[in-house]
């Protein structure tokens, strides 16, 4: 379905697909809990889905001519930390908008985790007192204009690497890639779960496995607190992305499957099911989860398993996207574990 596009090879290959064995048993064994690591899909500054996106926006960028990437997310975007590192694998410059999108008051929010990173590996980062939306930002359009007043040529990045035009393309891939390993562990996925906020990682899902009618399969968590939003932005990027790849079949409302409990109470903000799952796939199988992200689509996976939703013998996928710098962020709230 990719063909057609130009790749710029950042990540180590088809990442990894292992089963969650003590996870499985603990939630009672009627549920088989696979994971694929997208966590250690790169040697680039820890890696993570935003990099599988940016295989196909780099080409653009490089075509452009331009020498600094301009892009923004919260204090502890992972998005913004995979656009330095990229930057600085290229040799380019880097240009990073943090807002403030997480009402967090740890005493070194904004000093260690992603933005530490970035900073580390020379982006020049600035940050904005605005809260969270994922929509186009006004300080983000700023910071281009900056750039070019100062004589520089931006390359402009959205908030994940989402509403890109080549935004969902990665996660196309990524559902090719699952079929493939399909093929040789001998069984089908019946179920993907994936963590859903700026949308283009779950809308490229969505159109990747639509390919052999699976699209209804993915479950998105939501992890904005702005659901209406987010599944609105799910559906425009995976209607683009199918148009290009030539899907042959329109994408319906009914494709995205957008599941809203658990992104409560806020962006950034664990409940205390988000800890509890955090602790808990750590404690059964060593893999960490951020409070953002991965532990609130964690935490939804868990109950959803319990409340059986997953009929029994299920084979479930868990895709873990990245994101373990952010916990660094969040210090206070597991000072005991």
């Amino acid at each position: 379905m990719l063909e057609k596009f130009a790749r710029y090879p950042l990540t180590f290959g088809p990442t990894y697909i292992e089963k969650l064995e003590r996870l499985s048993r603990h939630l009672g064994g009627k549920v088989e809990i696979y994971a694929k690591r997208e966590d250690c899909n790169s040697g680039l500054a820890f890696g993570g889905n935003k990099l599988r996106k940016l295989e196909y926006i780099i080409p653009d960028a490089i075509a452009s001519n331009a020498d600094t990437l301009v892009s923004i997310g919260g204090v502890q975007s992972n998005h913004t930390r995979m656009v330095a590192a990229v930057a600085a694998k290229l040799g380019m410059k880097c240009r990073l908008v943090q807002e403030a999108w997480v009402p967090h008051e740890d005493a070194v929010y904004d000093r260690v985790g992603n933005i530490l990173l970035s900073r580390i590996m020379g982006a020049d980062t600035r940050l904005v007192d605005d809260g969270f939306d994922i929509g186009i930002r006004r300080s983000w359009e700023e910071a281009i204009e900056d750039v070019k007043a100062k004589g520089g040529k931006p390359y402009a990045i959205p908030a994940g690497a989402s509403v890109h035009k080549f935004g969902g393309l990665g996660y196309v891939g990524f559902a090719e890639e699952v079929r493939a390993q399909e093929k040789q562990l001998g069984f089908a996925f019946d179920y993907i779960v994936v963590c859903t906020v700026t949308g283009s990682t779950h809308a490229g899902m969505v159109v990747g496995f639509a390919k052999d009618g699976r699209q209804r399969r993915v479950i998105g968590i939501d992890a904005s607190f702005t659901p209406q939003q987010t599944k609105a932005q799910v559906l425009d990027i995976a209607r683009n992305t199918a148009r290009l790849v030539e899907l042959g079949r329109e994408i319906e409302d009914d494709d995205v499957v957008l599941i809203e409990d658990y992104a409560y109470p806020a962006y950034g903000i664990p409940s205390e099911a988000t800890k509890e799952a955090i602790r808990l796939s750590a404690r059964l199988e060593g893999m960490i989860t951020d409070p953002v992200y991965e532990g609130k689509s964690m935490q939804g996976m868990i109950d959803l398993v319990q409340k059986g939703y997953f009929p029994s013998g299920s084979k479930v996928l868990y895709a873990h996207l990245g994101g373990a710098p952010a916990i660094n962020g969040y210090g206070y709230t597991f000072r005991n574990g």
